[in-house]
């Protein structure tokens, strides 16, 4: 699993460690919105100056929105081959949760959306994307991630739903996956009673991972773990344990683990203590070994560092990235007509509300916004300043035309939830009953609006890169037409498909 860095960087460390091995390695990397997912160059501080890396994407929800297969094959595309340029032969993705359950807190804009059939089309396209063009696509999380409110890297979600559902909805992108010829799938970390009364995380169950996965649905590529220092795994067995219950269950490919030592030692001693034989390793490494001679790894397990200039981030592709943002641009809600935003001479409030570490939370956004609104106030609301900042802005809306209230709050690995600090409804609450007429446009969390039913105007732009805030600010200015449509519900007001539409300006 690869760290994040510039792309020039991981390229030479990748090729090192190659160099120093006698036998190709295989690296893989959570390649979700594309290389540039982990693949940048950061951030200059103070003023928080992009200093590139490879293309990022839109989240997968966003691409969703767009119901354009064609776009996530393209990005598919570019991952595979910025990716590879880099020194990367997995990636980590697609998402094929199908995320249904609004109050998800580590999945949410990573899922294609909650309709099943619209998360196997694009997913399958992205797959074809990928492995089209000399990568191993892994569909994740086996047997679905979608429909819980627990965050598996802090607990073990249980998923109490039928078999029948689990057939009509969570399965349905992992078997289109399959029937495709996905490489990997990837393994969820939560327990399933209607697969296993025995409530162990699926990554530990022989029922999920060889009944079902190879045996029923015929997969026969790499099984990959989830990483194994997520609590979901670690809370019922401890480190070790875990090790040999995921190989027992047929994992081939332990990710991330406390200790690689302790690993190591552990899938030995499970030989040695007959939970499982050599032969079932050895299992494991043949589909390794067969991966690797797929995609040509033992002729070219080098990379052309002088080539990364050329391969990673090129305009072109970077253009590919723009459509999907500005095609997913979703407007749920519009109730006083005032997008696009009327006067240039308007005096604009924008606030944005981010975590104190987001750095590029705004950025971007405002900058654009700036170019069409010159008389642009911009300020940035800290979450961990809880309510402190609210009169204040209060004031400050009153001398303005328009409030535009940027949230880039949302889903993370660490979060208990995706929701905005409790404060912040009745925020948006005060300015809507003094007439302030806020529209709050959504980089987190999409389903917001729960939290702020009454806000008059409602743009979900699906992601807080700064590809998706110059896409957000354009769609605010109509100089890109509005035609998003959202791949989730977000009940109880809004229906999965909503998204009011918008021409853009002629120029």
């Amino acid at each position: 699993t690869i760290s994040i860095g510039s792309p020039t960087e991981i390229a030479v460390k990748l090729n090192a460690l190659q160099s120093m091995s006698s036998v190709p390695l295989l690296f893989g990397a959570d390649l979700e919105a594309g290389a540039g997912f982990r693949a940048r160059g950061g951030y200059f501080v103070p003023n928080a100056i992009d200093l590139g890396g490879a293309i990022v994407f839109p989240p997968e929800m966003a691409v969703g929105a767009t119901r354009d297969t064609t776009l996530a094959y393209e990005q598919g595309r570019l991952t595979a081959v910025e990716g590879r340029a880099l020194g990367i032969h997995i990636a980590y993705a697609p998402v094929l949760d199908v995320n249904n359950n609004p109050d998800n807190p580590v999945i949410n804009t990573r899922s294609y959306g909650e309709d099943p059939q619209l998360a196997a089309r694009m997913g399958a396209s992205f797959i074809r994307g990928v492995q089209d063009h000399g990568m191993i696509a892994t569909g994740k999380h086996f047997p679905g991630h979608g429909d819980t409110g627990v965050n598996s890297h802090l607990a073990l979600p249980v998923v109490t739903v039928s078999r029948t559902r689990l057939d009509s909805v969570e399965l349905v992108p992992f078997r289109a996956a399959v029937k495709i010829g996905v490489g990997a799938i990837m393994s969820f970390h939560g327990a399933m009673p209607a697969l296993d009364s025995s409530n162990v995380p699926g990554t530990l169950s022989a029922k999920v991972m060889t009944q079902l996965l190879r045996r029923e649905m015929g997969f026969d590529g790499i099984i990959i773990s989830d990483a194994m220092d997520m609590r979901g795994v670690l809370d019922q067995f401890g480190a070790a344990e875990s090790v040999k219950r995921a190989v027992a269950a047929g994992i081939d490919v332990l990710i991330q683990p406390q200790d690689v030592t302790q690993a190591i030692d552990a899938v030995v001693a499970g030989v040695t203590e007959g939970r499982y034989t050599e032969a079932r390793l050895d299992s494991s490494v043949h589909r390794v070994l067969e991966a690797k001679r797929r995609i040509g790894l033992p002729q070219s397990k080098l990379v052309d560092i002088n080539a990364l200039r050329f391969r990673v981030g090129d305009s072109a592709s970077v253009q590919v990235a723009r459509r999907v943002a500005e095609k997913s641009m979703t407007l749920v809600k519009d109730s006083l007509r005032q997008v696009p935003l009327a006067s240039r001479t308007a005096r604009v409030l924008s606030i944005t509300l981010a975590r104190r570490a987001d750095l590029s939370a705004g950025v971007a956004f405002n900058a654009e916004l700036r170019s069409g609104l010159p008389n642009l106030r911009a300020e940035f609301v800290a979450t961990e300043d809880g309510a402190l900042n609210y009169p204040r802005l209060i004031a400050a809306a009153d001398s303005a035309d328009v409030t535009i209230i940027g949230s880039y709050i949302g889903h993370s690995w660490d979060a208990v939830t995706a929701n905005a600090p409790g404060a912040f409804a009745g925020f948006v609450e005060s300015l809507v009953q003094l007439g302030r007429k806020p529209i709050i446009v959504a980089f987190g969390n999409p389903y917001l609006l729960r939290q702020v039913p009454s806000v008059p105007g409602y743009l979900v732009a699906w992601g807080g890169f700064p590809v998706s805030q110059q896409a957000a600010a354009r769609a605010l200015l109509g100089t890109s037409a509005i035609t998003g449509h959202l791949p989730i519900s977000i009940p109880p007001h809004v229906s999965r498909g909503a998204g009011e539409e918008r021409p853009a300006r002629p120029r």
